[in-house]
């Protein structure tokens, strides 16, 4: 045969191929508002970037006539393209092959495409659109996706793990994200769940859709299990973009430095947005735009946990992971969900090189009967676990109240933050001046002509003793007392000192985390 000839039957081969699961298929997918496969990785990396391979791959399944069967690619694409100019590995499920379910060879596909991740030292994306485990191809099926489960769990620290749920992922499926750093899924299109709502029914007798199961509104405010959400698949690409502009590409380099920009001060005026009134709640989202360049800071998990906020922002072109308490939502106390949702990312930002901000004003951890039978003690340690065993830069500013647990727990000096800053109206103590007063002068209360009056003149002498820095300051506990308005540039002077910081740790295979 000629190489013309060859040529040409390349290029049918090709074109069979890339029709993936038929014309058919693809109408029926964009019917329900979807893209394909391959038009979700055009749209996510660089034009023109996007290089496939394994095109060819065909499925190794041989029994209920799999062997009469063909499945172009085995239902899944596998490539490397460039988000921003710097290089990706990525795959994508496709849905018009057999329901992109997952056999010995899509398996393979997935776990090669990963290896080479591993290898190159850049992030793997993992677009999710399938129906599970393809049943004719048995324990190979369970298999493959054992494969990809060590896999991500030996990639975790190592590279970015991204999970992009485009479509049904159940079963087994749904740990592969489980075990990746961040999760997106777009509304009224991603479905995660263990076992579907005909399988509920079935055992539980109780009935419920695939939505209120585990659609993405589910997903990013009640599980936590998500931590982008989206209207469209374009938005959550330019999501997947925008955070890829802030992470560092592995765990040897640090984040891209970008220019400096300074805070868009007219919209964000750290002095007119935090309240005179002690008991008035504020946005500390508002505050940290206050802060950070160009006033952009680009939450995580926006929709799961709200009292306390999480996310990238840059100093000084430098990219910071800041935690921060919420005082709009439940005065930001720390809980069980928020907890979790603090020490994860804690742990990411440290696994990443990426230094820690900390905006503190919270009570405490949150009391009652559902908190402590939830676990709160096993769930809040983990926010001193992750922080004590964090070595990135660690700056805290103190904003108002740091009670009690909260005020060790949110990176206290005690947990060994570098630097740990307050306003004046930092208030550090055990606990509330209320409840302190009440406890510490309860005779004199008692036994006094007019207890009330007494009650208030003793809530006045404490707060004057100690809801205040000062105390703390005192003791060394507190490196210096600033201004609101100066906070920026004491954060920017700490991250440039500590740029080349070197924590050395006791020589161990590994902790042990409160799980």
């Amino acid at each position: 045969m000629s190489l013309t000839k060859k040529t040409s039957d390349l290029k049918k081969r090709m074109r069979d191929a890339l029709m993936g699961g038929g014309q058919v298929a693809i109408e029926k997918q964009k019917a329900t508002g979807k893209m394909t496969a391959r038009e979700r990785i055009i749209a996510l990396v660089d034009p023109k970037s996007f290089h496939e391979y394994d095109l060819f791959v065909e499925h190794a399944g041989k029994d209920f006539n799999m062997g009469d069967k063909y499945l172009p690619g085995d239902g899944v694409i596998t490539g490397t393209g460039t988000i921003n100019g710097y290089p990706v590995c990525i795959y994508a499920q496709d849905f018009t092959v057999a329901g992109g379910s997952l056999g010995y060879m899509h398996a393979k596909k997935i776990t090669k495409i990963m290896d080479h991740a591993m290898k190159l030292k850049v992030p793997i994306i993992g677009i999710n659109d399938s129906g599970g485990a393809r049943i004719q191809e048995g324990v190979n099926s369970l298999a493959g996706y054992g494969e990809i489960f060590y896999r991500n769990t030996q990639a975790s620290g190592v590279i970015p793990q991204i999970s992009v749920i485009l479509g049904p992922c159940a079963g087994g499926a749904v740990y592969s994200p489980a075990l990746t750093d961040f999760v997106f899924v777009v509304d009224k299109i991603s479905k995660m769940f263990i076992t579907g709502p005909e399988v509920i029914k079935t055992v539980l007798g109780e009935e419920i859709s695939m939505e209120e199961l585990g659609g993405a509104r589910v997903q990013s405010e009640i599980t936590g299990n998500a931590h982008f959400f989206a209207e469209s698949e374009q938005e959550c690409f330019d999501q997947i973009k925008t955070l890829c502009s802030f992470i560092p590409w592995n765990n040897i380099k640090k984040a891209e430095a970008f220019p400096k920009k300074p805070p868009r001060s007219r919209s964000y005026n750290i002095d007119k947005i935090f309240p005179t009134n002690p008991r008035q709640p504020y946005d500390v989202k508002d505050i940290i735009r206050s802060i950070v360049d160009d006033s952009e800071f680009f939450e995580v998990q926006s929709m799961f946990a709200a009292n306390i906020v999480i996310g990238f922002a840059r100093l000084n072109g430098h990219t910071a992971g800041f935690v921060a308490n919420q005082p709009l939502v439940l005065a930001g106390v720390l809980d069980v969900d928020s907890s979790d949702k603090a020490a994860r990312f804690i742990r990411y930002c440290d696994a990443f090189n990426i230094p820690l901000v900390t905006l503190v004003d919270l009570p405490g951890y949150l009391p009652g009967v559902d908190q402590e039978h939830a676990g709160v003690i096993r769930h809040g340690a983990k926010v001193l676990y992750a922080y004590s065993e964090a070595t990135v830069p660690k700056m805290t500013v103190i904003l108002r109240k740091a009670y009690g647990g909260g005020y060790i727990a949110m990176c206290s000096s005690h947990l060994k933050a570098d630097f740990v800053f307050a306003w004046p109206t930092a208030e550090i103590a055990v606990m509330g001046p209320e409840g302190a007063a009440n406890i510490i002068f309860r005779n004199e209360i008692k036994n006094a002509e007019n207890p009330e009056e007494m009650r208030k003149l003793k809530i006045k002498e404490y707060k004057e003793k100690f809801a205040n820095p000062y105390v703390a300051a005192a003791y060394g506990y507190v490196d210096a007392v600033v201004e609101p308005a100066e906070t920026r540039n004491m954060l920017i002077h700490a991250l440039e000192i500590s740029a080349e910081k070197i924590e050395v740790r006791p020589n161990k295979k590994h902790g042990i985390p409160p799980f």
